[in-house]
């Protein structure tokens, strides 16, 4: 079976920084795909590593990649269907039955242009599905701008016309302590013989961790600590 890190994720040595996140991301997508049909716009898109699961377990007949024109190169084969500058999508309004962006908002300088886009080009009662980061190291800096809260996510979704608003948590205590000795041992400065030995040693320790998370009650609450965010909205 092909291991492309997204959609089959695998739990070893190498992979503990990466594990949970792209594990609670793809089971994010799972969730939402009953209601995902008709022309689907991938904002952010990369490499558009969920096309083919979702062209293949959902109703959706149109999957429309959308990137920054300077986004990073992630794959020379992969391009996306249409570029923008960041500023007005190269659509007319109301085309897109859904839309979705994964890992995309915390790079936005502005994110309620971003959003007021993807409101503009969904459909009425389209829905908008979004994940972000909340524990996670700098990335692709300068380019990485921003940890939502879901206060904060939920009041920028309502700034830009959106409603019925759902926003949940990806993992609790527990997993964050998890993601981040993932974190820690595969991507902190340290030596290559230091780091192979203590993964090994990480590895059942985060795994017990996140087996304890599956029973706990995520509430945004005072002291809540959470690994990442994922939601729903429509227009």
């Amino acid at each position: 079976m092909q291991i492309d890190n997204f959609t089959n994720i695998p739990f070893n040595i190498h992979n503990l920084d990466r594990f949970y996140i792209r594990t609670s991301i793809f089971n994010a997508i799972i969730n939402v795909i009953p209601f995902f049909s008709g022309k689907l716009l991938d904002v952010g898109c990369g490499k558009m590593p969920y096309k083919e699961h979702i062209l293949k377990n959902s109703e959706v007949k149109d999957y429309v990649g959308l990137d920054i024109e300077n986004a990073l190169i992630y794959d020379q084969e992969i391009k996306p269907d249409f570029t923008w500058k960041g500023t007005v999508m190269p659509f007319e309004k109301e085309i897109f039955d859904c839309a979705f962006a994964t890992e995309v908002l915390e790079h936005c300088p502005e994110p309620e242009i971003i959003l007021n886009e993807i409101n503009r080009v969904l459909k009425p009662n389209g829905i908008f599905f979004f994940t972000v980061p909340f524990l996670w190291n700098l990335h692709e800096v300068p380019h990485d701008e921003y940890r939502y809260t879901p206060f904060s996510l939920e009041r920028h979704l309502i700034n830009s016309g959106f409603k019925n608003i759902r926003i949940k948590a990806m993992g609790g205590w527990h997993a964050s302590m998890a993601q981040m000795l993932g974190l820690w041992v595969r991507r902190s400065p340290m030596s290559k013989r230091k780091r192979k030995y203590l993964s090994y040693i990480l590895k059942p320790v985060m795994a017990f961790l996140i087996k304890m998370d599956k029973n706990a009650t995520i509430d945004f609450v005072e002291g809540q600590m959470i690994t990442g965010l994922y939601g729903t909205a429509k227009k």
